[in-house]
């Protein structure tokens, strides 16, 4: 730009900066076309600010192809003048796929982990979730739209289980809650799988399964020693403004 508007590289880089102009940073997004957006919208922000009485509310969702990496050489660690190195490639392992479910009450993360993610070990995880949880209260569990979460073995064993809960409780066992589709970042579930690969996966070298399974499951056991909640506070309301002000300011696609 300097040089096309014969300008001092100086000059262009205080204009950037009086202008707030960012061009060497990127976000990614994706607005949600999903013609009931708004319903499921209101329906999971619901619960987050405004919880039904005698429920639980479970972020649910799975952290599938989870990799057992090991770095072809030891890294270098942390130390005065030299930042901490890795090595650039590695060896697989093989994969995992962690089923989880944040306790939005109180952070607690319930989980299970299985070599496959079909509605076989979705529905083994739900099953476990059944068990493990309070008995006289709802599960209100919040999901997205894979197709697992909706394979009618799963909506089968929900109504056979919801109809015996209100025989015996007199309400449903679990109510499942999709978020609309492309907008997993309501969810915070996701929160939670960002802070694992970041504290215990990525800067890590795993000789084989059984070391990834053992650090997966003991970063789970310390957290839910002192859980850390996630706290939805947004307004509804403003989230749609600005969801309304990025559809305006994308270009239309011509017909």
């Amino acid at each position: 730009m300097a040089r096309e508007a014969d300008v001092s590289p100086a000059t262009v880089q205080r204009l950037w900066s009086s202008n707030d102009i960012k061009p060497h940073l990127t976000r990614t997004f994706k607005l949600s076309t999903d013609p009931d957006f708004e319903p499921k919208f209101w329906d999971v922000i619901g619960l987050y600010l405004h919880p039904p009485a005698k429920a639980l509310i479970l972020c649910c969702d799975e952290k599938s192809q989870c990799q057992a990496l090991e770095r072809t050489q030891p890294g270098l660690p942390l130390k005065t003048g030299h930042i901490r190195t890795r090595t650039h490639d590695y060896v697989r392992h093989g994969t995992i796929t962690l089923f989880a479910a944040l306790n939005y009450l109180d952070g607690k993360i319930a989980s299970f982990i299985a070599p496959e993610h079909t509605n076989v070990e979705w529905l083994t995880f739900l099953k476990k979730l059944d068990r493990e949880m309070p008995g006289d209260v709802t599960l209100h569990l919040i999901v997205d739209n894979y197709g697992t979460h909706k394979h009618p073995n799963v909506k089968s064993w929900l109504k056979w289980r919801n109809a015996r809960n209100r025989t015996s409780h007199g309400l449903d066992r679990m109510v499942i809650h999709f978020t609309p589709t492309s907008s997993s970042w309501m969810n915070l579930i996701e929160r939670f799988f960002r802070d694992l690969t970041e504290d215990a996966i990525r800067d890590e070298s795993f000789t084989g399964v059984p070391a990834l399974t053992a650090a997966i499951n003991g970063y789970l056991a310390e957290r839910n020693l002192t859980p850390k909640r996630y706290i939805w506070k947004a307004a509804g309301a403003e989230i749609l403004k600005k969801i309304e002000r990025a559809r305006a300011a994308m270009p239309h696609p011509s017909v």
